[in-house]
Order: C-alpha cells, then structure tokens, then sequence
C-alpha cells in the first residue's frame, strides 16, 4: 500500500511539473492544479502541505530529471567533450516548436525570473539549483581534463558558467519560435565554444 501511495506522489508530481512548467507558479490557480492532479484540496494540502509546498517539490523534481537525462546520454559516450556538445546540440534540438513539451523555456529560469521580485523563497531554490547544475558542469570539465580532452589550463568552472549560460540562452530563444535549422545551427555554434578548450592530438 505505501508503494502505491509513492506512485501516486511521483505521478501527481510529474503532473504539476507539467502544470507549472507551462503556466508558472503565479499562473497556475489552485483550481487548475486540483485538475491538473485530479486531487481534491485537501488531499493536496494533506499531501504537499501548501501550493508552495508542491510547487518547491515539482521545481527539485524537474531538475533532478534534467539531472538524469544528462548522465543517461553521456553514457553513450567514450569522451565527455563529444557527448557534451552533443547534448547541447538536443537542448537546441528540443526548442523546436514542433516538439511537444510544456514550454521550451527551463521551468528552473521561468522561476528564478517570475520569482526574484515576488517570491522570494522560490527565486533562492531555482538560484540554488542552478549553482548545482553550475558545480556539476564543472565536476564533468574537470573530468575531461583529467582525461586529457580538455587543454590542462582550462578554467572549468569558468567554462561551466559559459556552457549553462548558453543553455539558458537558448531555452530562451526557443520562445521566439524560430525555425529548425536556425536552432540546429545555434546548436552547433554552442558546441563549438568547447572545441576551443579541446586538447589537439
């Protein structure tokens, strides 16, 4: 019985991801998201405690799924410099307007941007997740390096900041709708900034 109510979180966790991810934390009304869950009020405060409360889970879940499907696609790779660039050129991919996701922009920028001047509690999650993904850029650079993939002085977490900034930039660009051989080819100047720090054999 407790295994099913786990499944039952994970799947009302995955549905307000969706929900919050397209509409915002503001957007999302309490009716919308008693839809969205298929959960009457009270089994959402009784489970999650608030909106804040379901909101703050769904924003860490978003992010360790992003977490996960960046380990999952550098296993198909010998070097981490190709997979890398090879990820950024799918996050390029996956702003095409004719993929269906909840919204192209990361929920993790729609949050910290929606939030900074009015939530400030949510603004410092998405601020701390970021600073996350930033160390974890960083750990994979330092790895290559070690490697011998990555020119011994490059600045790793300088370079992670550069790469989660593109990211970020793109997601964001993804909102203007442009076409898909204009994301492909953003992607592929993305993944050329690492060519520049790449060991020459």
């Amino acid at each position: 019985m407790a295994r099913h109510a786990r499944y039952d979180r994970k799947t009302a966790l995955d549905k307000a991801v969706g929900l919050f991810w397209q509409k915002g934390y503001h957007g999302s009304s309490m009716k919308q998201i008693e839809q969205a869950l298929d959960m009457r009020p009270g089994s959402i405060y009784a489970t999650f405690g608030s909106k804040d409360g379901l909101f703050t889970e769904a924003l860490a879940r978003y992010a360790e799924q992003a977490g996960r499907e960046l380990a999952l696609h550098l296993e198909h790779y010998d070097s981490l410099v190709d997979g890398l660039q090879d990820y950024l050129r799918n996050v390029a991919t996956s702003c095409n307007p004719a993929i269906a996701a909840p919204s192209r922009a990361c929920m993790i920028v729609k949050t910290l941007l929606e939030a900074t001047n009015t939530h400030a509690v949510l603004a410092e999650q998405a601020n701390s997740i970021l600073a996350a993904i930033e160390r974890s850029l960083t750990e994979l650079l330092e790895q290559a390096r070690a490697r011998g993939e990555l020119t011994s002085n490059t600045d790793c977490q300088r370079l992670a900041r550069l790469i989660q900034g593109q990211i970020m930039g793109l997601r964001a660009m993804g909102e203007r709708n442009l076409h898909a051989e204009a994301l492909q080819q953003l992607g592929d100047d993305m993944a050329s900034i690492l060519d520049c720090y790449r060991t020459h054999h």
